[in-house]
């Protein structure tokens, strides 16, 4: 089993140690019965890009409290990443066509295997959610844009799952393809001994196509995800075959994507507050005029404005926190969401995780989504300090885990403690803000996101 694979670019988040393969490929289920009562079930694809993490490697993801309290079948899946699940051969035939979207290929196959298998489990194969966070999300786009995951899963949740570069848009088949050249070249293989290239050893291979990757950047003017220096992330590729297009399209989204009820969102401040957590501002507290220096330093001459719209967006936040205010993931979010309503088939319901701003971090709500409301999210912001805050994080929790299990059972997400949840629309721009109290809004940080970005269209 692979706990862990090669080229980890959030290299300040620990990783379990592990054994590093190609047989990466299996997965891990809960049940709350082995009986024919068909429930809903629920597929959990883990972060960390496309380049490292895996499926058992946080408590977070840990499936038994979410089974139980909503009766479905969870099930997480390992999968092929980094060069292993994206090294693109295709221009050297048939046998290697698909080999830049073998680690898509991986998880197609888990959802077949649950096709064939999960009623043994008590789960229904006619009733299957896709869910995940950050490039879980993006895999669950990537599903919804490939007829190869046709009727294989009905639903999909996407939990901050996209930036422009990964989710909106996937990697260009002539840079894929250059990737595999240039891998090749580095090895001394040729396409009259490419065969060489399985018994490469892992170490050897990666060192080969990092380096294949930085000259494909320079090449092609790419930068990195995260790091936005030169470089290339390992990621599907749009090959107008397995992935016919990117998840958005000019006009619309994905064709394959039509008829799936899609929920997501992303968390108020996302990477913006890192420092705050491990960087040189943690444990700081600031001054008024510090914090005018810091905001005149973000918005110059727009400050005043930005801190204005943020209030209006977010009235139960402080001036302070307008200094995190998430765009990196917000505005694909807001995209996608226009996009996927734009194609007039199944709704899309969208949500902005607020509770604890400007620690509203990245990863933040998965234990949450879980009700695993006491464990740590992969992103470690200091655990839960005191009786009060337990009770706040088990209500939240409850709110969202419930919300989750009803989209994954019924399409549409709602729990007691939630308003209606309705359709996100170019005109309604219906968005949840799911904190310790819960609120719809409608279009609410439109104009402090053009404000801040005002050149970005969705």
């Amino acid at each position: 089993m692979t706990l862990r694979c090669l080229l980890n670019p959030w290299r300040f988040i620990p990783v379990p140690k592990g054994q590093q393969d190609n047989n990466a490929q299996n997965l891990n289920i809960w049940t709350p019965g082995t009986d024919d009562k068909q429930r809903a079930v629920m597929v959990w694809l883990h972060g960390r890009g496309f380049s490292t993490g895996s499926a058992q490697e946080a408590p977070a993801y840990n499936g038994e409290n979410l089974s139980r309290k909503g009766d479905v079948v969870v099930v997480s899946v390992n999968h092929r990443l980094n060069v292993m699940g994206h090294l693109d051969l295709s221009a050297y035939g048939d046998k290697y066509k698909y080999s830049a979207n073998v680690g898509i290929e991986d998880i197609i196959a888990s959802l077949e295997w649950i096709q064939k298998n999960i009623a043994n489990f008590g789960g229904d194969p006619k009733n299957v959610t896709v869910f995940g966070e950050s490039g879980g999300g993006a895999k669950v786009l990537a599903l919804m844009s490939t007829p190869h995951a046709k009727g294989l899963f009905q639903k999909g949740i996407v939990q901050s799952g996209a930036t422009e570069s990964m989710g909106v848009n996937f990697t260009k088949l002539a840079a894929s393809r250059r990737v595999g050249e240039l891998t090749l070249k580095n090895l001394g293989i040729t396409k009259k001994n490419l065969d060489e290239i399985q018994s490469v050893p892992n170490a050897k291979l990666v060192e080969a196509s990092m380096k294949a990757q930085v000259e494909t950047a320079g090449e092609f003017g790419l930068k990195g995800t995260l790091t936005g220096k030169v470089s290339m992330d390992w990621e599907p590729v749009v090959d107008g075959d397995f992935l016919p297009t990117n998840p958005v399209t000019s006009d619309s989204f994905a064709g394959m994507g039509k008829d799936i009820p899609l929920l997501i969102g992303s968390n108020l401040n996302e990477w913006v507050s890192m420092n705050l957590v491990m960087g040189p501002d943690k444990g700081k507290t600031f001054t008024d005029k510090e914090i005018d220096e810091r905001l005149q330093k973000a918005y110059g001459a727009n400050k005043d404005q930005v801190v204005a719209e943020f209030l209006k967006a977010y009235p139960s936040k402080r001036k302070e926190d307008a200094l995190y205010i998430d765009t990196f993931i917000r505005l694909p979010m807001l995209k996608i969401m226009s996009h996927k309503a734009d194609q007039k088939g199944a709704p899309v319901y969208g949500y902005v995780y607020t509770h604890g701003s400007p620690l509203a971090i990245h990863t933040v709500e998965i234990p949450l989504v879980f009700n695993n409301a006491d464990v740590e999210s992969p992103i470690p912001v200091g655990g839960i300090k005191s009786e009060t805050e337990k009770q706040v994080l088990d209500k939240i929790a409850d709110t969202m885990s419930s919300a989750w299990i009803s989209f994954a059972k019924t399409g549409k997400p709602s729990a007691t403690s939630l308003p209606e949840w309705k359709e996100y629309t170019r005109t309604s721009e219906a968005t949840m803000l799911l904190d310790t109290e819960n609120v719809l809004v409608h279009g609410h940080d439109s104009k402090l996101m053009k404000l801040i970005a005002p050149d970005y269209q969705w």
